[in-house]
């Protein structure tokens, strides 16, 4: 893939400045399944937003209610202020990039990329020249005559994004613009998604079922469950403050264990380890992070576990053992220390805060 290029002048002048969206008690149903149930949304001028959750939690129909392609049955949707919920899309000023390209087969990438400006009547002149700008953006300048069946997926989806950028929309939704790459292709091109919107300044509310996606380019992430936002916040505080179970479970990698949980502490095999939030006394399962799990050293205190299995993954090995009860747990260690699958080892818990739910 070619490496974006440095920032062009568009429109003659400097980049636009971001636009507050807000979602106030926003409703959506689908029959008798309602999608979203009273979302409330701020989103500061410039900010990256992720919609994080898994299939079916509302995310993409949130966007899509926000570009005016869906119709909230409560609640309103509001841009710099204004109430936009009656607004059609074609008046919202909005880009949007989709998971499938949707580039005209039978346009060159230029076209593809001028097509809004022609729709809104600027000349062709002026819309080859924004074109121009737009794909040098996205680094497919020398690209501007070949047809979208030429390019790469990565390519392709460039041009989506140039298409979005060209008309200088106030916001630019993407909705997991990146599902369709492959692995080495989708990390380079979502931090360069993140490096455009940076520099353009431009507020962007990005879909995304991927949590690495999302905390890796995010200012902040809204994790949804059930048609409701469940937990949102920086990529750091969803990491290492879920303040729910189903947030452990979901941002990161947690081993889920048993424990006991009383006066604000969980008992696990013996060790004691603070509660983040508060849960009913008695059995609890706790999410465990693999870098809050260690193999103990010779007495130290501990339990013993059977190896599983262990991976080597450059920086760290992840290994897997076999707890008590056949719980299965992952630990994060150093690459130096090598254990191999049935070796018996001693596994110690950090006194780090940790997240349990009761046992149903």
């Amino acid at each position: 893939m070619t490496a974006i290029q440095p920032l062009p002048t568009m429109a003659g002048g400097a980049t636009k400045a971001g636009t507050r969206v807000q979602f106030r008690g926003v409703v959506k149903s689908f029959g008798a399944h309602r999608v979203l149930d009273q979302i409330d949304l701020d989103i500061a001028p410039g900010e990256f937003v992720s919609l994080l959750g898994p299939s079916g939690c509302g995310k993409t129909t949130a966007l899509r209610v926000l570009a005016g392609l869906e119709q909230a049955e409560e609640g309103t949707v509001l841009l710099a202020g204004q109430d936009v919920s009656g607004v059609p899309v074609n008046r919202r000023d909005l880009g949007m990039v989709f998971q499938s390209y949707s580039l005209f087969p039978h346009l060159r990438v230029g076209d593809n990329t001028a097509f809004g400006l022609r729709r809104r009547g600027v000349s062709r002149a002026e819309a080859a020249r924004r074109s121009r700008e737009a794909l040098e953006l996205v680094g497919l300048a020398d690209l501007a005559d070949r047809y979208p069946h030429q390019l790469s997926g990565g390519q392709q989806q460039r041009v989506a994004l140039a298409r979005a950028l060209v008309t200088e929309p106030r916001v630019l939704l993407l909705d997991e613009p990146l599902s369709a790459l492959d692995a080495k292709v989708r990390v380079q091109l979502r931090d360069e998604i993140r490096g455009i919107q940076l520099r353009l300044g431009i507020t962007t509310v990005f879909v995304t079922h991927d949590q690495e996606e999302a905390l890796a380019i995010s200012d902040r992430v809204a994790v949804m469950t059930s048609g409701r936002i469940e937990q949102i916040g920086t990529p750091e505080d969803l990491y290492l403050r879920p303040v729910t179970a189903s947030v452990a479970e979901f941002v990161g990698l947690s081993s889920r264990v048993p424990g006991v949980a009383a006066d604000g502490v969980v008992a696990v095999w013996g060790q004691r380890l603070p509660l983040r939030s508060p849960v009913p006394d008695g059995p609890v399962e706790v999410y465990l992070r693999p870098e809050n799990v260690r193999l103990a050293a010779g007495a130290e205190a501990g339990i013993d576990v059977h190896v599983e299995e262990s991976s080597f993954l450059g920086s760290f090995r992840r290994t897997s053992v076999r707890a008590p009860g056949g719980v299965l747990v992952r630990v994060q260690h150093p690459v130096g220390q090598v254990v191999q699958p049935g070796d018996q080892v001693r596994l110690a818990l950090l006194p780090e805060p940790v997240v349990a739910r009761p046992v149903p």
